[in-house]
């Protein structure tokens, strides 16, 4: 029963679907990128990233047909000017493309051991491996350009040693040991990433039309802005140093090449990892209890944000529903 004959279950649905409406807001972005770019490396980056994109939708699209479901709207050439002035810098551009990679090894991997069906497993073990392939890629033209964000390189203790008092959790009330290496990277790796999604959200805000909208990639921004005073200020306290901020350089245009919906698309996709994913990850493998705080309020204070995101998007009428079983009460 591992062919293709056989019918879809409703996780090979939700997949499919979801996967559907993240890749054509990708191929969207990916496209405006491949008009707007100008170094040729990072050009070739998106080229590839463009082409998957397209034969992604063409694959899914195939599934949907074959099983006689509706085909998501998703996002279409409406929403993106292709002739629109240039917004982001190439660099900015590059992290973009990075973020979204981050995203597809997020989403592609969990997705894949829950399908049973043979085209399904293929169709995202072929997106697993171009993912890997890809991150690869962006991250080398990165670090030859020396623009990667790495996470700081200081000296650890090498001694082998086991926790024997309850003293090595506290944080909170004085006497707090150092940061130990999990916790320094998850600070580390969530001020790079709120770094970057506060100006995308700076951005965002300054092309959009809805006011509502308008206001709440404002509100985010700041939200982001106090999760950088306080990760900040763990990191500065126990005299770490850290990267500077990226070079997410902006160009005033007098027309947004985006959609409003689409760009708030992306602001709850990749923004629900890192409230999902990145933060609770970080959660879960930091120990001492100041820093365990300090990520449980930017996690309340996130999924917030999120969540009033995804109203948004209903009020709007921007938000398409999964499919659906029928009603089965009586």
């Amino acid at each position: 029963m591992s062919g293709t004959n056989v019918d879809l279950t409703s996780t090979e649905i939700s997949n499919i679907w979801s996967s559907y409406l993240k890749s054509s807001m990708e191929l969207r972005f990916f496209q405006y990128f491949q008009a707007t770019v100008e170094d040729p490396e990072v050009k070739t980056i998106v080229e590839k990233l463009v082409d998957f994109s397209e034969q992604s939708l063409e694959d899914l699209k195939a599934i949907f047909i074959k099983e006689n479901l509706t085909i998501p709207l998703g996002f279409t050439e409406k929403d993106v000017r292709l002739d629109a002035d240039k917004v982001f810098s190439d660099t900015f551009i590059l992290y973009i493309c990075h973020d979204i990679t981050m995203l597809s090894l997020s989403t592609y991997p969990s997705a894949f051991p829950d399908c049973t069906r043979k085209d399904v497993r293929n169709l995202f073990q072929k997106a697993i491996e171009f993912t890997v392939q890809m991150q690869n890629e962006i991250t080398d033209l990165m670090l030859s350009q020396g623009i990667f964000l790495k996470s700081p390189q200081v000296a650890f203790d090498h001694t082998v040693d086991l926790v024997d008092e309850m003293k090595y959790l506290n944080g909170l009330f004085g006497g707090s040991r150092p940061v130990n290496a999990a916790e320094i990277a998850n600070i580390s790796r969530v001020i790079h990433r709120a770094r970057f999604s506060k100006m995308i959200l700076v951005t965002f805000s300054k092309l959009a039309t809805h006011q509502d909208v308008k206001k709440h990639f404002s509100k985010g921004r700041d939200a982001l802005e106090k999760v950088l005073e306080t990760l900040g200020d763990v990191l500065e306290k126990e005299n770490i140093p850290y990267s500077a901020s990226g070079d997410y350089n902006i160009f005033e245009v007098r027309n947004s090449p985006f959609s409003d919906k689409l760009m708030l698309f992306f602001v709850n996709t990749c923004l629900g990892m890192f409230c999902f994913v990145m933060i609770n990850q970080a959660l879960t493998s930091s120990l001492r209890t100041d820093i365990v705080t300090k990520f449980t309020i930017i996690s309340n204070q996130m999924k917030m944000f999120y969540g009033k995101g995804l109203l948004l998007t209903i009020t709007e009428k921007w938000l398409e529903q999964p499919p659906q079983v029928l009603d089965r009460k009586i």
